[in-house]
This record gives C-alpha cells, sequence and structure tokens, in this order.
C-alpha cells in the first residue's frame, strides 16, 4: 500500500511517494495492569521487556490511570543501566490546558511547581488526579534514544484526564534525562496512595 499525494488537488495527478513500510513500524512490547499497585516498573530484560538499542525510540501508552488518593499528581522516573532508587537527574518544562465543568474557570499556564531544573525527584506527566471511581488519566509518553552512551535522554509526555473538582485537564511535559548512561528501567506512580486502576503498554519504534 503506497501514500498517495495530491497535486493541484487533482486525483488524476496523484502521485506515490512511499510505502506505508518505509515510513517506520511500532512493536508492541509489554502490558502492565495495575490493580491497587503502588508502582508500575518496566525492567530491561525483566519479564518480556525490551528497553534498550533494539529500538531509538520507545512509546508509553496510558489508560485510564485511577488513584486511590484524589488530587495527586501521575508521575515517572528512570534508572540508568547498573543504577537504583529511579533518581535519575531531570530538566524538564510543564504547561497545562484547563477547564472545569460549569464551564466558570479555564487557563492555559505553565506551572513551575511541577517542572525540574536538575531536579532529581518523580516528574509529573499529569497534575491532580481524581480518585472518582469513573475518572482516569489517559496518554503517551515518548523517550528517545534511551541506550545512546553518547546524548542525554529526551521525552515528551501528552496526558489529558479528569482531574480533581471536575475539570478536565491536558499537560504538556517535556524535558531531559541529564545523563550519557544507557536508560534501562522506567516507574510510573501516583504521587501518593497506589495506582488503583489502569494499564500502561510499552511500544518499541523502528
Amino acid at each position: 500500500m503506497s501514500i498517495v499525494k495530491l497535486n493541484n488537488q487533482a486525483v488524476k495527478n496523484a502521485t506515490s511517494f512511499g510505502s506505508i513500510s518505509s515510513l517506520g513500524s511500532m512493536t508492541f512490547i509489554k502490558k502492565l495492569t495495575a490493580s491497587s499497585s503502588a508502582t508500575l516498573s518496566f525492567v530491561d530484560g525483566s519479564d518480556g521487556v525490551v528497553l534498550d538499542d533494539t529500538y531509538k525510540e520507545y512509546l508509553f501508552t496510558f489508560n485510564n490511570m485511577n488513584p486511590t488518593s484524589d488530587g495527586i499528581e501521575f508521575q515517572f522516573q528512570a534508572n540508568a543501566s547498573g543504577g537504583s532508587g529511579y533518581n535519575e537527574t531531570i530538566t524538564s518544562t510543564f504547561f497545562s490546558a484547563y477547564h472545569n465543568e460549569s464551564g466558570s474557570d479555564s487557563t492555559l499556564s505553565y506551572f513551575t511547581g511541577n517542572d525540574q531544573a536538575q531536579g532529581t525527584s518523580f516528574q509529573d506527566i499529569h497534575a491532580q488526579n481524581s480518585a472518582d471511581n469513573d475518572h482516569g488519566t489517559c496518554g503517551t509518553l515518548h523517550l528517545f534514544n534511551p541506550s545512546s552512551t553518547t546524548f542525554v535522554k529526551h521525552f515528551i509526555a501528552t496526558l489529558s484526564g479528569t482531574s480533581s473538582g471536575n475539570y478536565e485537564r491536558n499537560d504538556f511535559t517535556a524535558g531531559y534525562f541529564n545523563t550519557t548512561n544507557a536508560i534501562d528501567e522506567i516507574q510510573f506512580k501516583f504521587a501518593s496512595g497506589d495506582i488503583d486502576a489502569g494499564d500502561i503498554c510499552l511500544y518499541g519504534i523502528a
């Protein structure tokens, strides 16, 4: 199957400029499902997880992550190869758009309390998550070339969820792990309490 480019909006002048298969592929690696789980961790070489130089980009998808505590942050951190403690050095940015159900409050703002400047804490990727049973947070996190021993490790996250007080909140996070060691372990958690429900899938991008 080829992707078709239309010249002058005329089908008769359509030209092919490459097949879908030549644009790369997304390979499913591992799914973790939470059930009152303190953390969910992806560790290279453990239980079928691949997080090495097999792929230069990895994609995590989040499906209805629901906390046991109300109004708290969904976060992640990493370990470099041979490391422990999930405390790699991060520099990051964080901004958000939100709107409440009544239509009385909305904003698009940068939030300095959710970013880091050479910090080693878990990085917020969605703030003020609601613990209501019918609420959840969904989205994606891209991690680029984590096995590189030359470059720092960049990430981009976009998550949408229901925040405490019945807000729709779309949070945007980007940053880098300031290490030239390979990153081979990623952990997700809420800032307090457990992950009551939800699943995270890991894909490799070829």
